[in-house]
């Protein structure tokens, strides 16, 4: 009779340990980490996990969901949107859930991003942010294995038959990298779990003017954030007014003769296309090594003119700008032309070869 009992208490133990450890899995506490994910090849899994010691702690890893479906990704649409082939060889097309890109195929409309003003200044800034947004999800989810993570809150489609998830590569949350890198908004009309943490990092974005939060410099939100010192130009926490598709890139890199030796020959011819003069106090412009060159503060460009900068020596003034380095930078054979805002966001790129 006591051997009988002792084991009913064993079997009552291990069932109360049991229950705790897989009470663990389905929790949605925002502190949970994110985790890179192992498992299975596809279908509906809980998955086990390591940790990987992302930043985004409170975005919350694959395994806080109840459910997780894995899946390689074989299309990119833009940047908030992808195609995935599930283990069955089944395709599905994925909406990121809780965030919204700009537009690359329609007009955008500035007025659901937070201080981007509604002008074509406005529409043609977030569009190019659309675009870096489609390339920053290309460059890490094409191709990819992946794992479908399935909000409580939200319905498993949308309106337009589409699943609605986050999408997960190595353990990180896509959905929240776009909100951090500034690629993206918090899109409100969803009853997301992970909406306080996403705004979190959308206020962050927002303050630093990161990505598309740029665009904000073009116009007053009525937050401070912008100032206009009376002759048009427009001034932000990140300089040209970080309107991204706004600056063209030019490079004129075989100077005549030996480079070395005509170096005010080679250069970099940046123009304006929108409607806004653009603050440039601070812009950089660098090489695809590293070499880096600085705008001077008060350093402007009107709309539809353009600045260039010459690798040799000279005085400023008249749109000219002299970077005074004592060799040829740019390589005659293929290179990148990088303008970076002051701040570190990407504002133009072009590769040449």
């Amino acid at each position: 009779m006591r051997r009988h009992t002792g084991i009913i208490l064993l079997l009552c133990v291990l069932c109360v340990l049991a229950g705790c450890a897989t009470g663990g899995m389905g929790g949605t506490d925002e502190t949970d980490t994110t985790t890179a994910l192992t498992g299975g090849a596809g279908g509906v899994t809980n998955a086990s996990v390591n940790a990987t010691g992302d930043t985004m702690t409170d975005a919350g890893g694959a395994s806080a969901f109840a459910t997780t479906l894995n899946a390689t990704v074989v299309d990119i649409a833009d940047g908030d949107t992808v195609d995935v082939r599930l283990a069955n060889g089944t395709e599905e097309t994925i909406r990121l859930v809780g965030v919204d890109t700009p537009e690359v195929w329609v007009a955008n409309t500035p007025g659901e991003f937070r201080g981007v003003p509604t002008t074509s200044a406005g529409r043609d800034c977030l569009r190019g942010w659309g675009h870096n947004a489609s390339d920053y999800t290309a460059a890490r989810l094409a191709g990819a294995d992946v794992t479908l993570a399935f909000d409580p809150n939200t319905d498993r489609r949308g309106y337009y038959g589409r699943l609605l998830a986050y999408v997960y590569v190595n353990g990180t949350n896509h959905n929240a990298a776009l909100v951090e890198h500034g690629l993206a908004r918090v899109y409100d009309a969803s009853d997301f779990s992970r909406n306080t943490a996403f705004h979190r990092f959308e206020a962050a974005a927002y303050q630093n003017r990161t990505g598309l939060w740029t665009c904000a410099a073009l116009g007053v939100d009525g937050r401070g954030s912008t100032s206009n010192d009376g002759d048009g130009t427009t001034e932000g926490s990140g300089g040209a007014a970080n309107a991204r598709g706004s600056i063209d890139v030019d490079a004129h890199a075989d100077a005549a003769g030996p480079d070395n030796e005509n170096l005010n020959d080679e250069y970099v011819v940046l123009r304006n296309t929108g409607r806004d003069r653009l603050d440039f106090g601070g812009v950089q412009v660098s090489d695809a090594v590293g070499h880096t060159y600085t705008f001077p503060a008060g350093a402007t460009l009107a709309p539809g003119a353009s600045l260039t900068l010459h690798t040799g020596t000279g005085t400023d003034g008249n749109g000219h700008y002299y970077w005074n380095a004592g060799s040829a930078l740019w390589n005659n054979g293929g290179d990148t032309v990088t303008v970076r805002a002051a701040n570190g966001t990407t504002l133009a790129r072009q590769t040449y070869a």
